[in-house]
């Protein structure tokens, strides 16, 4: 069975997991309704995607 021969350090363990982090959301303002929203996804209040109309919004 596998078993640390040695304690592993905090700052070791804290290097293992530097990259383990939140990212934040690539949100971008519309340049139609300047609503914001995240980006490479549809704007709901317009029903635009890359300056086509996608569907109709609801009323």
């Amino acid at each position: 069975m596998a078993v640390p021969k040695r304690k592993t350090s905090v700052s070791r363990k804290k290097l293992r997991r530097s990259h383990h982090k939140l990212k934040n959301p690539n949100i971008i303002e519309d340049k139609k309704s300047g609503e914001y929203r995240l980006s490479h996804h549809v704007d709901l209040k317009t029903g635009y995607y890359k300056g086509r109309q996608v569907f109709e919004p609801k009323e």
